[in-house]
């Protein structure tokens, strides 16, 4: 499988990466905490193409390779708001690919019970909830609260719903199953741009930091810490790529085990790398407010979308159980 970019995805992704730059800056993360993302940051998102980025035509798998290389971007650089959901959403609600309506969303396994968590409920205006192979739209201003919750991630601030809303259902099947897999596949690249980013992190402190008179990243141990690193993105990226052109007819395999394969190894990446950054930065690695910290939460945050890390590998371990009963 050939994974080389093509002019217009390069040309994407370095705008998308020049608007994360503006409005996302990582200097000043801090600035975003407990907030919600701001209308000027969103609208430009709008603007550039993220939040419609699926297409239009719902259950479609139009555009995820394009929008991997986009999400990989947006977590690199740790974007707020309910990116995910709204552009997962887009084909079934509208205003939601223009920027008007920000959609967030839960995966319900049974009827109406609570309370539930949910991400980005005071900054959303509709919430989505996959409930087996259906998928319900509600307004959430119809929702009653619970309260505010306490985020696992300073930058996905939540809400507490009383139960899981009913809604209207806006799509059923095939069309739901794949919402999840590219759900899965673009969480993925998330994770991905977050692995490596803790990565460019961790790496210039220990050319910038020094003892005994030499760069600590002279030093064997933190050499294999980084390499180790490198080598958990590098895989868990080309995972993900491949998930996503096989999910758009553009390669061979099968599609729901090649996006499980990418979710495990994207979720695996960015918890692993994060807690390597914080032990590579040492005595500031271990405070609250330097980014690999930022990142190991959003890695914590992205791991549960769409099914955990481990979860997808005890999928997967079945799936090769089976194949191998089966020969």
């Amino acid at each position: 499988m050939h994974f080389r970019f093509d002019d217009d995805q390069m040309a994407m992704r370095d705008a998308v990466r020049s608007v994360c730059a503006d409005h996302f800056e990582l200097a000043v993360v801090a600035r975003r905490e407990g907030g919600p993302a701001a209308p000027v940051a969103w609208s430009a998102l709008a603007e550039l193409g993220v939040l419609g980025m699926l297409g239009g035509e719902p259950g479609a798998d139009i555009g995820v390779v394009e929008a991997a290389i986009v999400f990989e971007e947006l977590g690199a650089h740790l974007v707020g708001g309910p990116v995910l959901w709204t552009a997962l959403s887009a084909p079934y609600v509208p205003g939601a690919a223009d920027g008007d309506v920000r959609v967030t969303g839960i995966e319900a396994g049974g009827p109406a019970v609570g309370p539930v968590v949910v991400e980005h409920a005071d900054e959303s205006q509709v919430l989505v909830v996959l409930r087996g192979d259906r998928a319900e739209v509600c307004p959430l201003a119809d929702v009653a609260r619970s309260g505010d919750g306490s985020p696992m991630d300073p930058l996905t601030p939540v809400g507490v719903l009383a139960s899981v809303p009913a809604g209207t259902v806006v799509a059923e099947g095939a069309a739901v199953h794949r919402l999840r897999r590219d759900g899965r596949i673009l969480a993925a690249a998330s994770l991905v741009g977050g692995a490596q980013a803790v990565l460019d992190v961790a790496r210039d402190y220990a050319l910038g930091r020094e003892q005994f008179g030499v760069p600590i990243g002279s030093f064997q141990a933190v050499k294999h810490i980084l390499a180790d690193m490198y080598v958990r993105v590098e895989v868990a990226r080309a995972a993900t790529y491949a998930a996503a052109a096989v999910a758009a007819g553009k390669g061979d395999g099968d599609p729901d085990l090649a996006a499980r394969t990418a979710k495990h190894l994207g979720g695996e990446a960015a918890v692993l790398n994060a807690r390597a950054g914080v032990q590579v930065l040492g005595g500031m690695g271990f405070t609250w407010d330097m980014l690999p910290h930022y990142f190991l939460k959003r890695a914590f945050v992205l791991d549960l979308a769409f099914g955990t890390s481990s979860s997808h590998a005890a999928q997967l371990g079945a799936a090769v159980g089976a194949e191998v009963a089966a020969a």
